[in-house]
């Protein structure tokens, strides 16, 4: 292998997991019921945040993604980003993945399904809508949450913030012309005030922010980040739980009301993130690419920038469409689904690193 797909070193494990972090799983369980009831309890109150946005990039959810994301790109070192030319292969397979593979598969997926398996349990006129939905999703990778997944399967902070970044930029070009390419028309309205601003908001803003708090914490010593980083570190779960009933909130009618149909729309997302996320794996390994490379190189195809997606749905087809709806099931399934991904990118470290080590 060449010198640029050379396994660059180990990150240390980390500390043993805590009591709330090993039983994450079943807080988010807890937090989606208790979302959806709530949703359906108090309609009201949840319908007037979902109306606090702009550009359709809702505020208050933005504001729990910072608190997510600000403890985790504290970790990145600007001064250490150089290093990410020796993970040249890892930037490969995000990138190869995410454009020449990832939107066609979801195509290919919902078309299988949708189209055909399922297509007697479907409204009829709704099909057509559905895939499209399927599509939208397919072709916006994920932005802000991978920060999470990324810190959670320990992978390495600055390749993160990099292929975020290449790929946000990749998408400012290539999400258009794929989604039109895949719907077969001519020209799609995309909503770029929607990407732009979602950017800035999930990466330009708190990035700024997360650097601010380092520089002044570094003043102090390394010991004094590490320990204030322990500090926050719990701050990221609530407001993972905390967004994850917001969510489900807004669309607790949306559940309850069509359980069958969202169901169904659940199997070509399903098929996609795992089939996804085994490639993504799969291809680091056999390049030899470190495993802190590795997890979140794998966790940005597997998830979605379901915001842009979302926005995008309601955009083209409206609010109460078929492709509306397949987003929004794209939200539902998906930190359940990169929970067990990344426990298992977690548990087969050992495996991953013999076979990486072997070809390297």
């Amino acid at each position: 292998m060449s010198a640029q797909c050379d396994v660059v070193g180990r990150q240390a494990a980390g500390a043993s997991i805590g009591f709330f972090e090993r039983y994450l799983t079943v807080w988010v369980a807890l937090c989606m019921v208790a979302g959806t009831l709530l949703g359906l309890m108090l309609p009201g109150p949840f319908e007037a945040l979902g109306r606090l946005e702009i550009a359709q990039v809702n505020l208050p959810v933005g504001l729990l993604i910072w608190v997510m994301i600000i403890p985790m790109l504290i970790k990145i070192d600007f001064g250490a980003l150089h290093e990410v030319r020796q993970h040249a292969c890892g930037m490969g397979v995000t990138l190869f993945v995410n454009w020449a593979v990832k939107p066609f598969s979801m195509a290919l997926f919902g078309w299988l399904f949708i189209r055909h398996v399922f297509a007697p349990w479907l409204p009829a006129e709704q099909l057509d809508s559905y895939i499209a939905g399927l599509i939208l999703l397919g072709a916006a990778p994920c932005t802000a949450m991978v920060f999470v997944w990324s810190n959670l399967c320990r992978g390495n902070a600055n390749f993160t913030l990099t292929q975020v970044a290449l790929n946000d930029l990749v998408m400012v070009f290539a999400f258009a012309p794929i989604v039109a390419l895949l719907l077969g028309v001519s020209a799609i309205p995309v909503p770029w005030d929607t990407l732009l601003l979602s950017v800035v908001m999930y990466i330009v803003i708190p990035l700024a922010i997360a650097q601010a708090i380092r520089h002044t914490l570094l003043k102090k010593g390394e010991a004094n980040l590490k320990a204030a980083l322990d500090r926050f570190s719990p701050f990221s779960l609530f407001a993972l739980l905390a967004t994850l009933v917001l969510l489900f909130a807004f669309q607790g009618k949306a559940i309850v009301a069509q359980p069958v149909v969202i169901a169904i729309l659940a199997v070509p997302i399903l098929a996609q993130v795992l089939f996804i996320a085994a490639l993504g794996y799969w291809l680091n390994r056999k390049l030899g690419v470190a495993h802190e490379v590795a997890g979140p190189s794998t966790m940005i195809g597997a998830s979605n920038f379901f915001e842009l997606a979302v926005a995008a749905a309601i955009v083209l087809y409206g609010f109460e469409s078929g492709a509306a709806l397949a987003t929004v099931v794209g939200v539902l399934i998906e930190v359940p689904v990169m929970l067990w991904l990344v426990r298992m990118i977690n548990t087969t470290r050992y495996w991953y690193e013999r076979g990486a080590h072997a070809g390297a």
